[in-house]
This record gives structure tokens, sequence and C-alpha cells, in this order.
């Protein structure tokens, strides 16, 4: 029932800025871990940023380390990946995903399993 809305995908020139935006529902933030990956055409997908519940322990990739910002607005029920010094390595499909949090940190690595549509962000070309 969770489900995930992706937006904000574009296309940017290197050293551009994008904010992604995705709209949750049918969830409880506190319960789930959320996160951004990414995966590019002929690639493993890649988890590029993670936000533990609570929203006080977050994961970056070190390709992004220092560039992208994970955030999230309860409020709202909103997840934002604000990336910055775009590079056109970052050119892929950028999806958001949740995952049911048990306890163990663990349980946001890998254990995603609601992911959104998907939203293309291509870095020149």
């Amino acid at each position: 029932q969770v489900q995930l809305v992706e937006s904000g995908g574009g296309s940017v020139q290197p050293g551009g800025s994008l904010t992604l935006t995705c709209l949750a529902s049918g969830y409880t933030y506190s319960l789930y871990c959320m996160a951004w990956f990414r995966q590019a055409p002929g690639t493993e997908r890649e988890r590029v940023a993670a936000v533990y519940p609570g929203g006080g322990l977050t994961y970056y990739a070190d390709s992004v380390k220092g560039r992208f910002t994970i955030s999230q607005d309860n409020a709202k029920n909103t997840l934002y990946l604000q990336m910055n010094s775009l590079k056109p390595e970052d050119t892929a499909m950028y999806y958001c995903a949740a995952g049911r949090y048990g306890g163990s940190l663990y349980d946001c690595v890998n254990n995603y399993n609601y992911w959104g549509q998907g939203t293309q962000v291509t870095v020149s070309s």
C-alpha cells in the first residue's frame, strides 16, 4: 500500500543543480527507511543516499558525498534529494524507495520493497 511518486528530473549542464522530490503515502516515516537509488543503462542499481527512521542518520555513496543532500519533510510526506555540482556520470534514472525498518541498521542497506516510477536525470549529453 506504500506509494511513491518522484518528480524533479530533467536535463542540466555540468555543475548545475536539481532537486528531486518523492511524495509518499501509505506509510509511517518512523517505521521506514527512505532512499534514493539510481541506475544507468547497463549498470547495477546504486544506492546514492538514504535516511534512517527518525531522520537522525543518513548515508551517502562516495560518488555523491559532499554534492547530494537527502532530506525529508514529514509533515508533507515528502523526501528530497538536492543535487549540486552535477557531473555527466550522475546521468541515470533516479528512484525513490522505501523499506520497512525492523530495528537494525542493516534494514536500510538493501531491504527496499517499495519503489517509485523513476525520474530521469541527464547531465549534458
